[in-house]
């Protein structure tokens, strides 16, 4: 049996800049946009019992009782620790920080972050657009014209939003949307993608490393939402020559991706993590396989490398 080719020979798969990701609606179906099944819905998926399994009544009722172990659902508390006064030329506004931590378990990678009040409320106007019935218990804190920077007002604010986030957090519709969701972390990643499309990488790691806990966090009833951002670090990793860290997160990026064969990240993922694996003398053999079975099961054309899909994220 000839030995598999290895990159620049011509047996080799390419850059899979050559090979993207299917059609419009299967990028839609899998994207990290959309919402995830929730566990209820995962019955079905494959790696579970088939219909057809040996398995004992109780065999099966434990599997699923572990299963059902696995989905439970992270839990967060959300504190607004402190506030400051900023000033600029044109405008004078509070920031709020808000420090997100896991209940139930030691939280080393506790959030921490700023926001306006103008940055809540656009979150409020947002959920109102789709989840006005959801929300209509869910007092937000009023505008006020004199005082908003008295220390009362701030302290008073300050509950007033902890409260705030508390009550939608616990909506579990709205604490899946895409709306409050990206209150927490697109201003964030929003700049690490910028510095990652200005070449600076380490500063690009330095955020997307605070910022991928809660988006993991957030995104816990769909993983694959987390992909654009893991590989946005395995490109900065990768362009500051550290290999075995770039492959590490690929790993991770894998593993949200799981069967998502038609999800626009797959196949240039698993490009970069050929040659990544082939750099560091790891077994190639096996994600090059990976990838050409992909390609006969459902043929892509051609496409965008990773970097190249990862720097068109999180332009506006």
């Amino acid at each position: 049996m000839a030995s598999p080719e290895h990159p620049g020979s011509p047996g080799w798969m390419g850059p899979i800049a050559q090979c993207a990701t299917g059609t419009k609606q299967e990028a839609a179906a899998t994207g990290p946009d959309l919402p995830c099944p929730g566990p209820d819905e995962h019955l079905g998926t494959p790696g579970g019992p088939s219909p057809n399994s040996s398995m004992t009544t109780g065999e099966l009722q434990e599997y699923w009782r572990k299963e059902k172990r696995g989905w439970r659902r992270v839990k967060l508390l959300f504190e607004v620790a402190s506030a400051r006064i900023e000033e600029r030329k044109v405008s004078k506004f509070v920031m709020y920080q808000i420090v997100v931590i896991q209940t139930g378990s030691f939280d080393s990678n506790k959030a921490v972050l700023e926001r306006r009040y103008s940055d809540f409320e656009t979150l409020q106007k947002n959920l109102l657009k789709t989840f006005r019935e959801e929300i209509e218990d869910v007092v937000f804190p009023k505008k006020h014209l004199m005082g908003n920077f008295t220390e009362e007002m701030i302290s008073e604010r300050k509950l007033a939003f902890k409260e705030y986030l508390s009550l939608l957090y616990a909506i579990r519709c709205v604490r899946r949307s895409r709306e409050f969701i990206d209150f927490l972390t697109r201003p964030e990643l929003r700049e690490a993608f910028g510095c990652l499309r200005g070449g600076q990488y380490t500063r690009a790691l330095d955020i997307l490393v605070r910022v991928v806990p809660l988006q993991e966090k957030l995104t816990a009833h769909c993983p694959v939402m987390v992909v654009p951002t893991l590989c946005a670090m395995l490109v900065c990793h990768r362009d500051l020559e550290r290999p075995a860290e770039a492959f590490a997160v690929g790993e991770r990026a894998l593993q949200c991706l799981q069967a998502r064969e038609g999800h626009r990240y797959y196949a240039p993922l698993l490009d970069a993590m050929i040659r990544l694996a082939y750099t560091l003398g790891r077994d190639f053999i096996s994600l090059q396989k990976r990838l050409q079975e992909s390609q006969l099961r459902k043929p892509t054309p051609w496409g965008l490398t990773l970097k190249e899909l990862t720097v068109r994220e999180y332009l506006y």
